[in-house]
């Protein structure tokens, strides 16, 4: 046998590499198609693989908010998003580098105070995840993010310092330049696991963290006041539509209207730190559900039309955010709009001429009350004036009106959740709905009707109906029902099932007679509900619309469900945006103070950013430095096995020669 040379040995060098290579590469794919087979959770597109390595988070955002002078709420910091491993702290005496910190809701007020205290803390706070503190109603201490006397530049007297909410942080009032999530109890689990593997994994090359996406386009647009954004159309302004009934309908084609009308007053949107978490069940909600009860237990009165004074409801959104309701409400009133047709300025002016009166009512109606512990009472001489409502709006316009503000406190809120997402159904006392609601249909009866007419026994026949308060209750502040509940669906489409009472923003040109998707469930509820509680039926013609109805006297209620009924009744959305604000040609623009409209030098214009998307994810990451460690390991096992192929090649070339 001939000596090979050395061109048969580089002739077949490469076949024999070129068999190793396919072993190589038979052996990988049999190993994948191994793992593939073994492994219970199948891949089958890409979604499948996201959703197998990325946790998406339910949770509630504290988002961007933005007034005349600057900014308030939560954003990411720039236009990207935020990633960030996460740290409990309750198990941080320090953080050390940019963090996602999970505060429970018992050490919220101490995390929030130490952030103001502590600069370098503050630094290293990325992202904050909230835990929803279920139960935390049970205990004394109380949560609230407001101010202690909120919305003070309001008030009809200078005492601007009382605390009417004593236990108020104000920390919803502060800007944060970092995102802030509530979480929802399905995944606070997944969270805590999450933050506490971080802790015990410290030395191990893995973490966990959270991405935000929270990107304001105010942030994104370096627009930072309502007047700037608002010019460069990256917010909208805080706003919605406020309702208005009057009990019996008013003959608005008649020149006579000659009747005092009695106002009666409720809110329908609250405030929360977290936008789309503002329940506002004791404030205000309470008092909106014993109104609505308090108008259906009047409806069944025989004789309205003889009362001597006209009756008239009127429940508020805007209220939280500068009074933006009721201030609306009296200047459409000045300009005599479609939205106020049938009302008067000089009417309402007087209402109730003497607070003796009012209070001489509630007496009497208190007396006829079958409760024995239901207190009425006066409030304390030591209080500055009226607590924050819907009043001090109608005070600044003229300070001679004569009003009543019914509440469960005295010197100071009794509600320990004001404005915020504790204040749910857990935080309600229905039997003291049922009380105020009774107490409320009485006195106004006494009012409305002439002393000389007033009949113990029409008077004790007044009742409400509590099935009635207790599903409403249901309807307005639980999610089961929620907004899904028979009452609500009667009347309207619901856009969602979990009731949320935060304003929201005006999404197109005002109008008394609003496109319905513009308008808010709760809002377009109400007016359906007082429509049909206020209203007299139709006589000898067809009743049956799907919009509206043919005479001006009359609306159309359940037009959603496509089985309206056309009544008489005077129901109208009032809109409810600033007084310093103007829509025209499509475009929002912001008017300087008018000197007729007394609170309008003190109105922050409320904006809220627009945004594209926001979300909350949590997945596992390499440490940066295990991913330096394995590049530096790659390169040095490559560098390695390059000299030992090398070595191995000369040394098979030389045995090969002795052969």
């Amino acid at each position: 046998m001939n000596d090979p040379t050395d061109s048969d040995l580089i002739e077949r060098t490469p076949k024999s590499s070129s068999m190793s290579s396919q072993f190589l590469y038979l052996l990988l794919f049999l190993t994948s198609l191994r793992l593939s087979s073994s492994d219970e959770q199948k891949m089958e597109s890409v979604p499948d693989l996201q959703n197998s390595m990325y946790l998406a988070v339910d949770g509630y955002p504290c988002i961007r908010l933005l007034n005349l002078s600057g900014e308030i709420g939560c954003s990411n910091p720039g236009r990207e998003k935020v990633v960030l491993p996460m740290i409990n702290f309750k198990d941080a005496d320090e953080i050390l580098e940019p963090s996602a910190v999970l505060v429970s809701m018992d050490a919220i007020s101490s995390f929030f105070t130490r952030l103001q205290d502590d600069s370098h803390f503050a630094n290293n706070v990325g992202g904050v995840l909230i835990e929803p503190g279920t139960g935390i109603q049970n205990r004394t201490e109380g949560f609230s993010p407001a101010q202690k006397f909120p919305q003070a530049k309001f008030a009809p007297y200078k005492k601007n310092d009382y605390e009417w909410n004593p236990i108020g942080s104000g920390i919803m009032w502060n800007r944060y330049n970092f995102p802030v999530f509530l979480i929802s109890e399905s995944s606070i689990s997944s969270i805590q696991e999450a933050a506490s593997k971080n802790v015990k994994s410290k030395k191990d090359y893995v973490s966990n963290v959270a991405e935000f996406d929270l990107v304001m386009q105010t942030t994104k647009a370096g627009t930072h006041s309502s007047m700037s954004c608002l010019k460069e159309e990256t917010c909208l302004p805080l706003g919605g539509y406020s309702v208005w009934s009057s009990l019996p309908p008013i003959n608005t084609s008649s020149s006579d209207q000659s009747k005092p009308v009695i106002l009666t007053v409720a809110s329908m949107d609250s405030a929360s730190f977290f936008r789309d978490k503002s329940i506002g069940a004791d404030s205000p909600i309470s008092g909106l559900i014993a109104l609505l009860a308090a108008v259906d237990a009047l409806s069944h009165v025989d004789g309205l039309d003889d009362l001597h004074k006209q009756l008239v409801f009127v429940v508020f959104t805007g209220e939280s955010w500068g009074y933006l309701g009721s201030r609306r409400f009296l200047l459409e009133l000045d300009l005599q709009s479609d939205a106020v047709s049938g009302l008067s300025n000089r009417l309402i002016d007087m209402v109730s001429s003497s607070k003796n009166e009012t209070w001489n009512a509630l007496k009497l109606a208190r007396e006829s009350l079958p409760l024995e512990n239901i207190k009425v009472s006066p409030a304390s001489t030591t209080n500055p004036g009226i607590p924050p409502s819907s009043l001090m709006a109608f005070l600044a316009k003229n300070p001679q009106i004569s009003g009543v503000v019914l509440d469960d406190f005295d010197t100071g809120f009794t509600n320990q959740f004001y404005q915020s997402h504790l204040d749910d159904l857990h935080n309600i006392n229905s039997s003291a709905i049922e009380a105020a609601a009774l107490l409320v249909a009485r006195t106004l009866y006494i009012l409305a009707i002439n002393k000389n007419e007033l009949s113990s026994s029409v008077l004790t026949a007044i009742k409400v109906n509590t099935s009635l308060v207790e599903e409403l209750i249901g309807c307005l502040l639980n999610c089961d029902p929620g907004l899904s509940c028979e009452l609500v669906k009667r009347y309207i489409t619901p856009s969602s099932v979990c009731p949320n009472h935060y304003v929201g923003v005006i999404l197109d040109e005002p109008s008394s007679a609003p496109y319905p998707d513009y308008v808010h469930d709760v809002s377009r509820f109400v007016w359906n509900f007082l429509a049909d509680r206020t209203s007299i039926p139709k006589e000898n013609t067809s009743s049956v619309c799907s919009q509206n109805c043919d005479d001006r006297s009359e609306v159309c209620i359940g037009a959603e469900t496509g089985k309206g009924t056309c009544v008489i009744s005077t129901t109208r959305y009032i809109p409810a945006y600033s007084t310093r604000l103007k829509f025209e040609s499509g475009y929002w623009s912001v008017l300087p103070p008018n000197s007729s409209d007394h609170l309008g030098a003190v109105d922050p214009v409320w904006t809220e950013s627009n945004w594209n998307t926001i979300g909350l994810r949590i997945y596992t990451i390499q440490a940066a430095a295990y991913d330096r460690f394995v590049l530096l390991g790659g390169i040095t096992t490559t560098i390695l096995a390059y000299f030992a192929i090398v070595a191995v090649r000369s040394s098979i070339i030389k045995a090969l020669k002795r052969d």
